[in-house]
């Protein structure tokens, strides 16, 4: 059973569950949902969730990111790059192709990015990852 991580900004947890959910229905594992913790409130809380997300991006053999993300989202990428690991990098619009907003990071053989509705990110998803067993 292949393992999975969804990274986003907090304004995207109904977008996130959504995948999550599609996922798990399809045989596949999440390794975190962070969308059940309420907004840190301290500095403690912020590290006991960053362990949390940094041990699920690490377990995890593949992870998504939709986007607009915040800055864990894009450390969560970097993890998962430095790693190797394939990132399925979504976004409702072409953004990640215009040269004023996307990343060098976001172009890179490990990355496949997904642009339109999320049903076809989870059919993309779904359809490399049974290519890839």
């Amino acid at each position: 059973m292949k393992k999975f991580y969804v990274a986003s900004s907090f304004n995207n947890k109904d977008t996130v569950r959504r995948v999550s959910n599609e996922l798990i229905d399809k045989g596949f594992m999440l390794t975190y949902d962070w969308t059940k913790n309420e907004r840190a409130s301290t500095l403690e809380d912020l590290q006991e969730i960053g362990q949390q997300e940094k041990k699920a991006v690490m377990e995890a053999d593949f992870i998504i990111v939709l986007l607009p993300g915040g800055k864990g989202s894009h450390i969560e990428f970097g993890l998962a790059l430095a790693q190797g690991k394939r990132i399925y990098l979504y976004s409702s619009n072409d953004e990640v192709n215009k040269f004023e907003t996307t990343s060098t990071f976001y172009h890179l053989s490990e990355v496949e990015i997904c642009i339109g509705s999320v049903n076809n990110l989870i059919h993309t998803v779904t359809n490399s990852q049974t290519l890839l067993n």
